[in-house]
């Protein structure tokens, strides 16, 4: 009941999300407010691991976080999309994942039909204002 209390304190910090399923893999974007009422960015990793025998498998979610802070926005950002560009410059024969994601909305869902990070740091400069 502890840990239940303390999942929704931290939710209740939360003020935008989007989760973005990938294969295996679910990706969540979180804005939350510090105690201060700055805001920053969660990005949260969530795995499906399957351990155990067929007739008795276990199953628990890895999940791995970044906080990425206001002032580091334009730096990790411009990595972020150098890091993309090498990787799509060396592997330009992938395709793009025709899967399904969840949008904010829990019972509806659209098509995920190219994970491109399309933002720039003038996108990040005008959600700031």
């Amino acid at each position: 009941m502890e840990d239940f209390k303390k999942n929704q304190e931290r939710d209740k910090d939360i003020v935008f999300s989007k989760s973005v399923k990938a294969g295996k893999r679910i990706y969540y974007v979180d804005v939350k407010k510090n105690r201060k009422g700055e805001l920053f960015i969660a990005l949260t990793e969530s795995k499906k691991v399957i351990s155990g025998d067929t007739e008795s498998p276990s199953i628990n979610f890895e999940k791995h976080k970044i906080f990425l802070y206001q002032e580091d926005f334009e730096h990790f950002m411009s990595g972020l999309e150098e890091a993309v560009n090498f990787v799509r410059a060396e592997q330009p024969h992938v395709e793009p994942r025709q899967d399904y994601h969840r949008t904010n909305d829990e019972n509806e869902t659209s098509p995920n039909l190219d994970f491109d990070i399309d933002l720039n740091i003038e996108d990040i400069k005008l959600a700031e204002k």
